[in-house]
């Protein structure tokens, strides 16, 4: 079913997330908790859109994953204090897919499945505690070619946490994906997108660079699948990084939403990039 006529259904709902945490202006919305969930930018006011059955993906060329020339150089020099990455430097329509919370038994190895039959790499940002519960699943991760990111040991508003808290959160979790995957990750996650100094400082020290989203579809309210299908589809640009969930509770419309989404994206001529 082409991008057009699945708009069409269930119209456009261009979702991007509010700002969280000075001094970093934060485009990302919160994530999975369902107590903190943010508000809705203005621009996401147009009706709900009418629940549409998930197309089936259909047969497409497998998504060719195409490095990001300015990403893809090593994490920026230690203890040098950047900004989190909320959209990719491409005219290009080239999309990063980056899925949070995991790992979980039930929905990752979906997920690893839908994106291997695509062709695709994502950058998996993983909770620690999730990963110290199933290694298995983070080097599956991994060995399948995506990346594999920090996003805290237990998912806390950083905000809220003192220096010492903020810095064990992250440690720990590079520590566990490391000792799982051989390399430690070059990439943080802060949950919600709630962006403090504290956390900028930390990551930094840890030698990763923060990275945040440009489209957030609130898969992980479980809205209905053609809500998120709708949602991505609409917000969809060049250069866009798109945010989705494996983890934090039933993620099954999340699972039904990518069949049905990442089809289209391919057949509209998107390719996806794992930021390095």
């Amino acid at each position: 079913m082409s991008r057009r006529l699945l708009l069409s259904v269930a119209g456009l709902t261009l979702l991007s997330a509010e700002a969280c945490g000075a001094p970093v202006p934060n485009t990302g919305s919160a994530e999975h908790h369902a107590d903190s969930p943010g508000p809705l930018p203005p621009t996401s006011t147009s009706p709900t859109p009418t629940p549409a059955k998930s197309p089936s993906p259909s047969p497409a060329a497998p998504a060719v994953n195409v490095p990001s020339p300015a990403l893809s150089s090593a994490a920026a020099p230690s203890h040098r204090i950047s900004d989190p990455l909320f959209s990719l430097p491409s005219d290009d329509k080239l999309v990063a897919l980056t899925i949070d919370d995991g790992p979980d038994p039930t929905h990752t190895p979906i997920v690893l499945s839908i994106l291997k039959q695509h062709g695709i790499r994502a950058t998996f940002f993983l909770v620690g505690e999730n990963a110290a519960a199933h290694p298995g699943l983070v080097r599956e991760i991994a060995q399948q070619g995506h990346h594999v990111a920090n996003h805290t040991w237990t998912h806390p508003d950083l905000r809220q946490l003192p220096d010492a808290q903020v810095r064990d959160e992250l440690e720990r979790t590079s520590d566990v994906l490391q000792k799982a995957t051989g390399k430690p990750p070059t990439w943080f996650r802060s949950p919600g997108g709630d962006w403090c100094k504290v956390a900028l400082r930390t990551c930094s020290e840890l030698g990763m660079r923060p990275m945040g989203w440009s489209v957030d579809p609130r898969d992980w309210s479980r809205p209905g699948t053609s809500k998120i299908t709708t949602r991505v589809l609409g917000a969809v640009r060049p250069g866009s990084i798109v945010l989705n969930h494996d983890g934090g509770g039933d993620r099954s419309q999340t699972i039904a939403a990518m069949r049905a989404y990442l089809p289209v994206l391919i057949e509209d001529g998107y390719q996806f990039t794992a930021p390095r």
